[in-house]
């Protein structure tokens, strides 16, 4: 029995020292028809392993998720590009899912998006504001492309999409201390592009925005439904905002120092 064609896909994965989660990856997505990886200059196995699974291999200094992402665009050679993350896997459903979409032949859809489902300190979550967590990642390079402002990265096409059932699986965070270390890095960006835009420090942020944080995911998305685990999801989702407020308020009173108002005569 011959074996079946593999589909003009190419599985575009970015990474930085992620020798423990690639493999995962990588192997979820050997149905494609070939897989690009981008790396930052990893300084541990990444590269490494990633050589078992592809020849495809690229090095370029970290240019962000945006331009990270555009960047292994234009390295792929297939019409089609599937964009990962090194600690992201293709779950079997997705896989057969996609692959059911390209048996059928030519279809009107020039993107597909499918739900995201987080596996968190040994559970998977279900509810809050980490699921479904639906992204456009399987589109033809024709008509997409990677846009939005850091770290928040998401790819916008012109034409039809079709979102599947099936979901990206996705290996977060180790533990809660790497949990906080990501919320830091993250605030310090979005306050940072919030304060170069010209955006200003209100009290009423830093008060209100992380309890309604807190409550949107906890109460009204249900994230007490995965116990614990939602509680500490949304607590932290909570703290995230409110350090980024506080940030933003840091870098409105250090400006002030820097160009002191003139005194009253």
């Amino acid at each position: 029995m011959s074996e079946e064609p593999r589909p003009p896909i190419s599985a575009c994965v970015i990474c930085f020292n992620e020798e423990r989660k690639i493999r995962r990856c990588l192997e979820s997505v050997r149905w494609c028809a070939e897989t690009v990886v981008l790396d930052s200059f990893s300084t541990d196995r990444t590269v490494e392993v990633a050589r078992e699974y592809t020849s495809r291999i690229y090095q370029h200094e970290w240019l962000g998720y945006v331009g990270q992402r555009n960047l292994v665009r234009e390295l792929a050679a297939q019409p089609w590009l599937l964009f990962l993350d090194s600690d992201e896997e293709v779950s079997p459903g997705l896989r057969e899912e996609i692959l059911a979409e390209f048996r059928r032949g030519p279809a009107p859809f020039v993107g597909y998006e499918f739900p995201r489902m987080v596996r968190y300190i040994g559970r998977w979550i279900r509810h809050g504001e980490w699921y479904p967590d639906v992204k456009l990642r399987l589109f033809h390079r024709d008509y997409g492309r990677s846009e939005g402002i850091e770290p928040h990265d998401r790819v916008v096409v012109t034409g039809p999409v079709k979102r599947l059932r099936q979901p990206l699986y996705h290996y977060t965070y180790d533990d809660i201390e790497d949990h906080i270390g990501t919320l830091n890095r993250f605030s310090t960006i979005t306050a940072q592009q919030k304060f170069v835009a010209g955006g200003r420090f209100h009290w009423h942020d830093l008060l209100l925005r992380p309890p309604l944080r807190f409550l949107k995911g906890y109460v009204l998305r249900g994230g007490f439904l995965d116990g614990t685990h939602g509680f500490l999801i949304a607590m932290l989702a909570a703290m995230g905002a409110a350090i980024k407020y506080a940030k933003l308020w840091e870098l409105h009173r250090r400006a002030r120092q820097r160009d002191p108002m003139p005194p009253h005569a």
